[in-house]
């Protein structure tokens, strides 16, 4: 998965590439030949060890000085290549599981018996039952906030009404008007608290109005008059007690942007929702009628049978669009951007394009390796272009191609080619001869800068570096 990273980042080397340097060959000639010749084979095979005990023996590479150094333990066999110059592109692949978005439990709300349950896979959509509990159903409306309260208080100001407001209109009902936000409306007393005795029989005669039946919504008193009927405000204190009746509590409530107001008209609408849906049409939306979800749901698993108490998980929805999460290293989240064009490869082995869709902010330990120390990985979501091209599947682990950096007539060679300094920093050995066994007869080295790492290839560049030149790799 990270086949592209800088061999630096994870690879903490300290190799003294010193045999070709005028000061070891002052210092061997100090010395006997045979001590001379033994001194130099121990500093390669020192090397050698490292670079093995490191794991990059195939990556970076130790070629000694001498002819006298051959057998296959002296290190790796050498091969000669040019410099070449070439187009590159940083391609990775991550493995990613492909599954639905935004999983979620519902629980039910309230008491009673579920009487029915959807099946697993089924779609529901705007408008449509849930679940049924007493017989009584839950039905999806779309937004952002949940029914958190009864609605049953004319004049009541929330978010939660503007999701009620906005479902009933549409489905087709009217709502009537909605105040606008600033708007000062009056906040009276919940439906079932407000009755006819408020105002007593004299004054329902001297009015002209007449008593509302239990369910017909909420009662004259809090009705108001044509002018405020709209904005549930009904006539100010003083005017009601000029006409002999006792002034309605009331607090005066400002909506705000997004709000909504339980309005005559919008309790209206409940009521005819309510017997369209088969609920006894009171006007009064309770928490355990509505689930909202932010678009059409699938159901994922019911983990409820009929006959079960409502108040515990009923079933599991998700999103009806499907996805693919990928957990990425943080180290690798550098060259990954909301956004970018991948490629996803489905188990069947066919591609189908796709989109970093979001990049989350939440850091995770995985406690891996045998060390168990914790690789911090962060959730990388992207979303599948051809929605058709993954319709027969519901989960399955697939790889994500990430098209990186592209640079273009950059000089290039193998990661085999490069040797890692003992001071810092890479070089390679510019192929000057071969001895009969296939080593290095001994080459300059030359420091060199790194670029790009991709599919086995280094960019690099230098001084003394140009095209066709010939260098020393791995064989």
């Amino acid at each position: 998965m990270n086949s592209d990273r800088d061999p630096a980042e994870t690879m903490p080397l300290r190799v003294a590439v010193q045999e070709g340097s005028e000061e070891i060959r002052n210092n061997e000639a100090d010395l006997p030949e045979p001590a001379a010749r033994g001194r130099k084979k121990a500093v390669v095979l020192s090397v050698v060890a490292v670079l093995l005990v490191t794991g990059v023996g195939a990556g970076l590479l130790w070629a000694g000085g001498g002819g006298n150094t051959a057998g296959p333990e002296a290190g790796p066999k050498i091969r000669q290549v040019a410099v070449a110059k070439t187009d590159m592109s940083g391609v990775r692949e991550m493995e990613g599981t492909l599954g639905y978005d935004s999983v979620r439990t519902i629980r039910g709300a309230g008491e009673g018996v579920v009487t029915w349950l959807p099946k697993q896979g089924a779609t529901v959509a705007r408008g449509e039952q849930l679940y049924r509990v007493d017989e009584r159903p839950t039905v999806v409306f779309y937004g952002s906030t949940p029914m958190y309260r009864r609605l049953d208080t004319p004049g009541s100001v929330g978010r939660d009404i503007r999701v009620a407001a906005d479902n009933l209109k549409a489905l087709g009902y009217d709502i009537g008007q909605q105040p606008a936000p600033g708007t000062v409306v009056q906040q009276r007393e919940p439906v079932d608290q407000q009755t006819s005795a408020d105002a007593g029989p004299s004054t329902a005669a001297e009015t002209g109005q007449d008593t509302a039946e239990p369910s017909s919504g909420p009662p004259p008193s809090a009705q108001g008059d044509d002018a405020d009927q709209e904005t549930g405000a009904g006539k100010p204190a003083e005017d009601q007690t000029r006409a002999g009746q006792s002034p309605t509590p009331a607090r005066q409530v400002t909506v705000k942007e997004g709000d909504g107001v339980l309005t005559e008209g919008l309790m209206s609408a409940i009521k005819r929702w309510q017997k369209s849906v088969g609920i006894e049409p009171t006007g009064v939306l309770e928490i355990s009628d509505v689930v909202v979800t932010r678009s059409a749901v699938r159901v994922s698993e019911v983990s409820a049978q009929t006959g079960d108490a409502a108040a515990n998980d009923l079933l599991s929805v998700s999103a009806t669009t499907k996805s693919v999460h990928i957990p990425v290293e943080t180290l690798d989240l550098g060259t990954i951007k909301a956004g970018q064009k991948v490629t996803v490869v489905l188990p069947d082995g066919t591609e189908t394009a796709g989109e970093v869709a979001t990049i989350g902010t939440t850091i995770k330990a995985d406690q891996e390796g045998e060390s168990g120390t914790g690789v911090t990985k962060i959730n990388v979501t992207v979303s599948v272009d051809d929605a058709e091209a993954v319709k027969d599947i519901d989960a399955a682990p697939v790889q994500v191609r990430f098209e990186g950096e592209a640079k273009k007539g950059v000089l290039a060679v193998p990661v085999g080619a490069l040797l890692a300094l003992r001071e810092g920093g890479y070089a390679v050995r510019l192929a000057e001869g071969r001895s009969a066994e296939g080593r290095s007869a001994g080459g300059r080295l030359v420091p060199v800068d790194t670029g790009m790492f991709a599919r086995g290839l280094v960019e690099i560049s230098g001084e003394d570096i140009a095209e066709g030149m010939k260098v020393e790799a791995t064989a």
